[in-house]
């Protein structure tokens, strides 16, 4: 008994249930048989009692028993069953002094009892049978939990690439086979990021018990992370990619000695100084035109991941005042900038084709020549960087000339249009050549100090109708304003941004 109740407690709740649910409902019938059964047993009693006389001792007497299905009598029903009913004939009844044996008449609803008793009965054999498949189920849950738990018992190790890594190299050091290597080079994302990993960078690899890889995990950037996980021999992988959030920032200074300081001392990126210097570069000179009190604004995007900062976006609006004179930008949708107004801040040449580090020669139509030492007209003006600074055509155009001679070096010409020409010379290296058609911006080439020069430099020449003009000085024409569809939508953007500047203006002041 107390080994049945063990196995009991071992079996699975519904299990347990159903058993029991089963168990009750045989006491039950056992107990409590059907109304007809009581009624039938009352009025066989009642018949032994007016017969006494018949009835001898130590003799056997067959009854034969008639079942009925209970139903819901009516009333008339109930009153005929009263007077006429009778479940047992004494002409039934029977008795035999030397027969062993009994024999009785079984209606159907006799068998049907019996084959329910029969199903109800169990052999001591067949529960032997059901303890021995009871052992054999929980030894075989115990097996599987084992090994479940082997399976989560992961372990993690971190692998940094070093100079010379291959991945290859990196999985044997993790006990990794070549299979292993070839199965996740064959996912898009693995082999797009992890046959380009860099010293320094870091792989997570998890394994299970067995030593079988179950996950490795790749920080693509800051915010993404690539997972390949493995499944019944399968490699999938897939990114996690972290929320990233917007915040706006203001910052503003006063020039003191030059934009370049101001600006990193103000909490600028040199990304964000360089790009301020383009939105305004087409009207202020930063180089030359940068004057003590010269004042700068703007708001710009940042991205938090997690809480965390990740990085500086786009710069929204900007204000810049040099030498008394206001100029503003406003970045749209369109990832251009314009004035306030809707006037475009691109122009349509470059004010100076190379980010410099200041002129060495400017233009002078009576110069003395640093070779030569003879007058001679400089019309060009002479940028100052480190060789191989890339070089940018001012404006769109087509490439006329593109060469190599003893005094210009490596240089390059562009004609924009019928009025407009320019000049670059002394390259390292040319990156276009004759005949083809530049974008503006686009990289024509590499500064450097070809031909006759006394240091590595980039000339640069504008000419207008075939006269050479001053490229600091001369009046760009400007590029198209905002689309008269778009002036609505701007306007109302570059009027929110611009009071939210206003007002980070007056708060600083506030607070100075």
């Amino acid at each position: 008994m107390a080994k049945l109740l063990t196995l009991f407690t071992l079996l699975p709740k519904a299990h347990q249930i159903t058993l029991s649910l089963l168990v009750i409902l045989t006491t039950f019938i056992l107990m409590f048989p059907s109304e007809d059964a009581q009624a039938s047993k009352q009025t066989r009693l009642v018949s032994q009692s007016a017969d006494k006389s018949d009835i001898e001792t130590n003799k056997r007497y067959a009854i034969p028993l008639a079942f009925r299905t209970p139903t819901a009598p009516s009333h008339n029903d109930r009153i005929a069953d009263d007077e006429s009913t009778d479940f047992i004939s004494n002409d039934a009844l029977a008795s035999s002094d030397n027969s062993e044996d009994v024999s009785s008449g079984e209606t159907p609803d006799d068998e049907a009892f019996s084959q329910h008793l029969a199903m109800l009965q169990t052999s001591t054999s067949d529960i032997d049978g059901m303890i021995n498949d009871l052992d054999q189920q929980v030894a075989t849950q115990k097996a599987k939990i084992k090994q479940q738990a082997a399976n989560d018992d992961y372990s993690v190790e971190y692998y940094e690439v070093a100079k010379g890594d291959t991945l290859g190299g990196l999985f044997s050091r993790a006990g990794l086979s070549a299979k292993d290597v070839y199965d996740i080079t064959q996912l898009p994302l693995a082999k797009k990021n992890l046959l380009k990993i860099m010293p320094g960078e870091e792989i997570a690899i998890s394994k299970n018990a067995q030593g079988e890889l179950q996950e490795l995990t790749y920080r693509m950037d800051k915010v993404s992370t690539l997972i390949i996980s493995q499944h019944n021999e399968q490699y999938k992988e897939t990114v996690n990619t972290k929320e990233v959030v917007n915040r706006t920032s203001f910052i503003s200074a006063n020039i003191k000695s030059n934009f370049w300081n101001a600006a990193a001392d103000a909490g600028l990126s040199g990304n964000h100084i360089m790009e301020l210097a383009n939105i305004f570069g087409w009207d202020v000179d930063f180089a030359l035109d940068i004057r003590k009190g010269d004042h700068f604004s703007l708001l710009f995007e940042q991205e938090y991941a997690d809480g965390q900062f990740l990085r500086n976006g786009n710069i929204l609006a900007a204000e810049f005042i040099n030498q008394g004179e206001r100029y503003t930008a406003v970045r749209y949708t369109d990832g251009e900038y314009y004035s306030e107004n809707g006037s475009s801040m691109r122009k349509a040449f470059l004010r100076s084709p190379v980010d410099f580090k200041y002129v060495s020669s400017n233009f002078n139509p009576r110069r003395l020549h640093p070779v030569t030492g003879q007058i001679k007209a400089h019309r060009g003006v002479d940028y100052v960087a480190a060789i191989g600074t890339p070089i940018k055509a001012a404006g769109k155009g087509k490439v006329v000339e593109a060469g190599y001679n003893q005094f210009n070096g490596n240089y390059v010409f562009i004609k924009h249009n019928e009025t407009y020409t320019t000049k670059y010379l002394h390259l390292t290296k040319r990156k276009v050549n004759r005949g083809e058609t530049v974008k503006q911006g686009q990289i024509i080439g590499t500064l450097g100090k070809t031909g006759r020069v006394t240091g590595a430099h980039l000339h640069y020449e504008f000419i207008v109708n075939g006269v050479h003009r001053n490229p600091r000085t001369i009046d760009l024409p400007k590029s198209m304003p905002i689309d008269r569809r778009e002036k609505n939508k701007f306007a109302a953007l570059s009027k929110q941004l611009m009071t939210k500047l206003k007002s980070n203006q007056q708060q600083q002041l506030a607070s100075n």
